[in-house]
């Protein structure tokens, strides 16, 4: 798990802190813009294009990461 993606995600979020068990779906902060604006820093920071139907499948903050993961190495 990388700590700045975690600590992006928690300023998105505007939250202290996200720990990768989060379930991102069980935060209050976690809507149609916090999505946009992850995608958003996702492209920015990683050069991974993420749609928001590809969030489907993620739980948790570590999810996401796995998932960015696999999209770096294609």
């Amino acid at each position: 798990m990388s700590d700045p993606f975690l600590q992006k995600l928690a300023e998105i979020l505007e939250v202290p802190e996200v720990k990768s068990s989060d379930e991102l779906k069980a935060l209050p902060q976690w809507d149609s813009l916090a999505v946009l604006s992850v995608i958003a820093m996702l492209d920015a920071t990683y050069g991974v294009n993420l749609r928001a139907a590809d969030f489907a499948t993620v739980q948790s903050a570590g999810d996401l990461w796995k998932l960015v993961e696999s999209q770096k190495r294609s």
